[in-house]
């Protein structure tokens, strides 16, 4: 089990400060994180590729294609605002 130095020592490195029941509440709560880990260790992961997901990721591209394109009219149809042959933006500057 964590001791309460030790929980002093973590919330000093983490800038925090903390009562006396709050260090034993983080002693036990921290212990108990730490066996936890500990059972974890104990599993034979010897076989198993380290992932960084759990799930596949791949990233989906598609083919870049030159294709007909909005005219100007259909473009700013829906826009709230227009200016000219363009959208109309608030200033951000």
């Amino acid at each position: 089990m964590l001791t309460k130095e030790q929980v002093e020592h973590v919330a000093l490195l983490g800038r925090l400060e903390l009562s006396d029941a709050e260090k034993e509440t983080y002693a036990t709560q921290l212990s108990d994180i730490l066996e936890y880990f500990e059972a974890l260790n104990k599993i034979d992961t010897e076989n198993i590729p380290p992932t960084a997901h759990v799930l596949p990721i791949k990233n989906v591209f598609r083919e870049d294609k030159v294709s007909e394109h909005l005219d100007n009219e259909m473009a700013l149809a829906n826009a709230p605002a227009k200016e000219g042959n363009s959208f109309k933006v608030p200033r951000i500057i």
